[in-house]
């Protein structure tokens, strides 16, 4: 780890031993932001854009995770963390870098076997659930084939014996009936039809979520810049299914940028009271946008603009929101991009057993869901 101070205005760095050690410069030699940037990989300028813009408007903090690259293609990991010193004539930070490429390693590693693991999960399942689709309906629709085959016997007899053909055609309406009834059946055992209401601090379940996609979007180049207010009404509901939404939410608008080169990449998150004593959440690309007039079409089952998408995904989130008596609902930018938001109700409001206190909202937050 090494150490800096930066003066805005003039442009003079000051680095530590150490720092110069991470980006392999010779010590002592003069440092500009120019020089830095030779260092920075094409994908991550933006980033750096982003960082300068918020240092010149004298920002009070900043946080970055960002690469450096080198001649023979090593990749360094480096997590910046800068302060401005409120003791100085003009705009100065202090910050520090950590060098965390092992780490970032590691994490990539695990992130691999995670999904590998998630992937041989999701066969499981659908297997799991084909082979039982597949034995439970097998019988009745047997019956039908057997029916419908006795039925026509029936009629084609001289002469056609029509009480036993009516009789055969009521057993295949039956036996239609009963394979229906078990699809059913096996769609709600597959499904979580019911919400576990407690209370939940949505700021502390989004920021748990981004510390699990942290790792796509910086992959993904994605500059992240969350705004939650701060003393948000606690909310009544399911914590990880809220979560899946969120989750759901940063994804799509990170992969709605995958292709965006003429811009940063920006995706912010937002929460906010919603009115009514609703809480709101709001999800913002500059991606490719909606790719249609009607924003409710992205909400149909098996809708996707991804070429790889199942359009599953906004589907279950509406039905997930709409599960905790809010909404979830999608607008167009003039410019480019989306926005994603939904709003449901505080928890005094969903359940009013579960007070909106101090000791419920730390409850809430430490995980007592």
């Amino acid at each position: 780890m090494g150490n800096f101070s930066w003066r805005v205005a003039s442009g003079e760095i000051i680095w530590s031993e150490q720092l110069y050690r991470i980006f392999e410069f010779e010590p002592g030699t003069a440092v500009t932001l120019d020089r830095i940037a030779i260092r920075v990989p094409p994908e991550d300028v933006p980033m750096m854009v982003d960082m300068v813009g918020r240092a010149q408007r004298g920002e009070t903090d900043f946080e970055y995770q960002h690469r450096i690259m080198f001649a023979d293609g090593r990749i360094k990991h480096l997590h910046l963390i800068a302060h401005r010193a409120t003791d100085r004539d003009e705009v100065e930070y202090i910050g520090a870098v950590l060098d965390i490429t092992q780490r970032r390693v590691s994490e990539e590693t695990l992130e691999r076997v995670r999904s590998e693991l998630a992937q041989v999960t999701r066969i499981m399942s659908l297997g799991a659930l084909t082979a039982s689709i597949a034995h439970e309906v097998n019988q009745p629709l047997s019956g039908i084939v057997t029916n419908a085959g006795t039925c026509l016997r029936m009629l084609s007899a001289d002469p056609p014996n029509i009480e036993i053909a009516k009789e055969t055609a009521r057993r295949t309406i039956r036996d239609g009936n009963r394979a229906a009834d078990i699809i059913a059946q096996l769609r709600a055992l597959f499904s979580r039809k019911t919400v576990r209401y407690q209370p939940v601090d949505l700021n502390e379940a989004a920021r748990e979520v981004l510390a699990l996609v942290a790792g796509d979007l910086q992959r993904n180049h994605v500059v992240l810049h969350a705004e939650f207010v701060d003393r948000l009404p606690l909310v009544g509901g399911d914590r990880i299914q809220l979560q899946q939404v969120i989750m759901n939410l940063l994804r799509n608008a990170s992969d709605a940028m995958r292709d965006v080169d003429d811009r940063p990449r920006q995706l912010s998150i937002k929460t906010e009271p919603g009115g009514d004593d609703h809480v709101k959440l709001t999800v913002r690309d500059v991606g490719v946008g909606l790719g249609t007039e009607d924003p409710d079409t992205v909400f149909q089952a098996f809708y996707t603009t991804k070429s790889d998408g199942m359009g599953i995904g906004l589907s279950v989130s509406r039905s997930i929101i709409e599960s905790h008596g809010g909404r979830l609902w999608a607008e167009g930018h003039d410019g480019p991009g989306a926005s994603f938001s939904f709003t449901i109700p505080s928890s005094a409001k969903s359940n009013p057993g579960i007070p909106d206190t101090d000791a419920t909202r730390a409850s809430a937050t430490t995980g007592s869901s």
